[in-house]
């Protein structure tokens, strides 16, 4: 089995018939290299036409004992190209518009180069190899004038809240002319079309330009597709109309509700969601797929560094019919190496965050970071030529302590060993098993600094508020919790910090905003999670989980929750807006209910609400006379109604747009809470 190393090494590149300057009719070929850890497994070849490898061939570079023949042949010939190097080779002149093709062999069979290819300058293909072999075929021309490539939808994705949703993505200049103008439309159902024209941009060839459709839409909760196109560029056609829509397959469902404040003041029911039985060994983190009707969590486990960490998946968590299953990777040894943490992307992709010191553990340079894997069970731990399961690592922050996610494939990591935050895009993955990691851009925040738990056994996590854009941080070290804006700072230039592999960009972020939330109050900080106005954060000291308002700053706290736990770690806010957490020392996942212990009250057939779903007309019917407060909030947490009776029934009629809803039943006299979901059709 084979594992990353970080040893730089001299090349040897084989050309033949450069030229530097081309005759008319002719356009100039250049070749750009990245190697990966193993650059002496490579080889290639480029060729005239569709001819195969070594034929008709223009120019070739690598190792010349892999050669045309060797793809997987794991011969370990020492030879042809350093490791971790990028290179360009040529320039050659060939016939304007004639076909050419790019073989690449990998004597591994794992893959791992990036290659990139330009005419003229201007960038024909772009690719990384995965596997034993790769074949690229691209046209030696220069791109038209106008071209723009709807390269990314981030929403909407796999899920929407129910309300308002933007349209938002990312689309790339592939064209010779600057962008100034262009119309995004969308049709959800193949509906009529939403247009909007887009203005004062400036996009040149190569730039890539993050978009937000002005109009957002608001649908009914269901499975919906949409479709998304770019068109008039510049006033003009798009000469290249095949690059220019993406559609996606979503559904629309009930938010996060807040009901954070309705723990205040009582001693909530644990339901025991998991526990060794069901192998959780060391919890220390947990997520929820972000398909929220699916209910799924999942829970990653430390273990030990011998073996590595694993994950329990739970399907219809909290519910009779919940069931899990324990995984682990080919090579969680080196991948899922003691996992601190795990946060899910809205593509279904999840990431966690190690704290070992060095995953290659030969005790020498630390070489680890963030790993990216599949939420897909086809793929996660499943065999993939030996180097496991995962679809990316980046390996600039050993002893990580906890993870965040941004959007697509971007996530925020506290680093243990040097203190501070660094933000991670890993970009396109290089799929299961691969090793390309070329593309990615790594951006290290060190103004201010955190520190961790110095016995390396509590964590320290982070979570993104995403409708603000405030990235949440707790300072184990120094017992408190700070805050990122992670809109502020400027590029500062280059970070030599853990810099162990070539990366697209490896730079430092300065003049950033930071603020202190929370400063007392807290012995042992561990998770945290963020919804609306509200913070929680547990107290692995204590056992705690303690509710702060975030509208104001200083954070001003608002309650504590007893859990009792032998070492919480990881909280989360679920799907049903509830809190959850793991119990490191005991083993134990656990769901926080609302109803307090020793009241039984809101058992079944104590109350009814009738019809369900309704017109918003509905009735409240309790088996007898209470005085109850009823409270009625959306998907967001946004309150509609309160109010307080004294009866045995009680009919509303509220004017609700169709949607979910949650209605909160608060006995006055005992204080007891039930929370109930309601439909308006």
């Amino acid at each position: 089995m084979k594992y990353l190393t970080a040893v730089i090494a001299v090349f040897l590149l084989q050309v033949s018939n450069a030229f530097s300057q081309c005759n008319p009719g002719e356009v100039e070929i250049e070749v750009f290299v990245e190697t990966d850890a193993y650059g002496y497994e490579g080889y290639w070849s480029l060729v005239h036409g569709n001819s195969a490898c070594g034929v008709n061939e223009i120019a070739k570079g690598g190792n010349n004992a892999v050669g045309c023949n060797g793809g997987g042949a794991q011969n370990q010939t020492p030879g042809g190209y350093g490791n971790h190097l990028t290179f360009s080779a040529g320039k050659w002149c060939v016939k304007k518009d004639t076909t050419l093709t790019l073989h690449y062999i990998d004597d591994w069979g794992d893959g791992g180069f990036g290659f990139s290819v330009t005419v003229n300058g201007y960038i024909a293909l772009a690719n990384d190899a995965h596997g034993a072999g790769a074949v690229w075929t691209f046209s030696a021309s220069e791109p038209p004038a106008i071209d723009v490539n709807l390269d990314e939808l981030v929403t909407p994705y796999s899920y929407a809240a129910s309300g308002n949703n933007n349209v938002t993505g990312y689309f790339r200049n592939e064209g010779k002319d600057t962008v100034n103008s262009l119309d995004v439309s969308y049709s959800i159902n193949g509906a009529v079309p939403v247009t909007a024209n887009l203005t004062g941009l400036s996009v040149a060839y190569g730039e890539r330009y993050a978009f937000t459709h002005p109009n957002p839409f608001n649908i009914a909760n269901g499975n919906h597709n949409i479709e998304v196109w770019t068109s008039n560029v510049n006033g003009q056609v798009d000469s290249l109309n095949s690059n220019d829509t993406l559609s996606v397959a979503f559904e629309v469902g009930p938010g996060i509700p807040n009901i954070i404040d309705q723990y205040i003041g009582i001693t909530p029911n644990k339901k025991l969601i998991v526990n060794s039985s069901n192998q959780v060994n060391k919890p220390t983190d947990l997520d929820f797929h972000p398909v929220l009707t699916r209910k799924e969590l999942w829970i990653v486990n430390k273990r030990t560094e011998q073996i590595g960490g694993s994950t329990v998946t739970v399907s219809n968590a909290g519910e009779a019919n919940q069931s899990a299953v324990h995984k682990v990777d080919g090579n969680a040894w080196h991948f899922m190496s003691l996992p601190t943490g795990i946060a899910f992307s809205e593509n279904e992709n999840f990431a966690t965050s190690p704290g070992v010191f060095d995953a290659n553990h030969n005790g020498g340079t630390p070489f680890t970071g963030p790993t990216l894997w599949s939420s897909d069970p086809s793929i996660y731990a499943q065999p993939s030529g030996g180097n496991g399961s995962h679809l990316d690592m980046l390996h600039n922050s050993p002893k990580s302590q906890g993870i965040a996610h941004e959007y697509d494939n971007v996530f925020w990591v506290f680093d243990g060993e040097s203190d501070d935050l660094v933000r991670y895009d890993f970009k396109e993955d290089h799929g299961p098993g691969a090793s390309y990691h070329g593309d990615a851009i790594v951006r290290r925040y060190r103004d201010h600094f955190v520190k961790k738990d110095p016995n390396e056994k509590v964590v320290s996590h982070l979570v993104l508020d995403k409708t603000t854009n405030w990235l949440y941080v707790v300072n184990h070290g120094d017992k408190k919790v700070h805050r990122l804006d992670i809109t502020s700072g400027s590029v500062s230039g280059n970070s030599n910090i853990h810099n162990y592999e070539p990366v697209e960009e490896y730079t430092e972020v300065t003049g950033y905003t930071w603020e202190t939330v929370v400063s007392t109050g807290l012995q042992q900080p561990a998770g945290i999670d963020v919804i609306g106005d509200r913070m929680i954060v547990s107290d692995y000291a204590t056992g705690e989980i303690v509710i702060y308002d975030i509208s104001v700053i200083p954070a001003v706290e608002k309650g504590r929750i007893q859990t009792g736990a032998q070492g919480i770690m990881g909280v989360k806010i679920g799907p049903d807006g509830k809190i959850w957490y793991v119990d490191f020392d005991a083993n134990k996942v656990f769901r926080l209910d609302l109803s307090s212990i020793g009241i039984n009250e809101w058992t079944e057939g104590s109350f009814e609400i009738y019809p369900n779903p309704s017109n918003g007309e509905f009735n409240i019917r309790f088996a007898e006379e209470k005085e109850v407060e009823v409270t009625i909030i959306d998907v967001l947490g946004q309150l509609l109604y309160q109010d307080v009776y004294e009866s045995n029934q009680i009919r509303l009629d509220l004017e609700l747009k169709p949607g979910t809803y949650f209605t909160t039943l608060k006995n006055i006299e005992t204080g007891a809470v039930s929370t109930q979901k309601i439909i308006v059709q």
